[in-house]
């Protein structure tokens, strides 16, 4: 087991943000919309190389659910009906750290596809 682990779970009032403080003191402000477009599902991630899937029109999404899995993750539901998606301590830790980056490349990867953060 990781020895990071968070000490509170905190979704804004506007449930737009999730706010991740760790045993270690390090706080993570993680916009949901990064967080559903960066899910660790299946349904984005795809199940092998080259199958990872481009989520457009998320601007807007909410959190409409956190439930726990284990001790090493919390299983996130967003207002659009995603929720397959199980964030590891680990994980949302990462996306505490380099996030923007990886948020800044998913923002290029629209770009490049011609599709938007905007809903249709």
């Amino acid at each position: 087991m990781s020895e990071i682990w968070p000490s509170e779970l905190k979704v804004s009032k506007d449930k737009r943000l999730l706010t991740v403080t760790f045993n270690d003191g390090v706080v993570a402000a993680l916009p949901a919309e990064m967080l559903r477009v960066l899910s660790p599902s299946a349904e984005v991630q795809g199940h092998g190389p080259g199958q990872k899937v481009t989520v457009p029109g998320k601007r807007h999404v909410t959190i409409r659910q956190m439930v726990p899995t284990g001790n090493y993750a919390v299983r996130i539901g967003f207002d659009d009906g995603h929720d397959t998606g199980i964030f590891t301590w680990l994980y949302l830790r990462e996306l505490g750290e380099s996030g923007d980056e990886k948020f800044a490349a998913y923002e290029s990867e629209l770009v490049e596809k011609r599709l938007s953060r905007d809903p249709r």
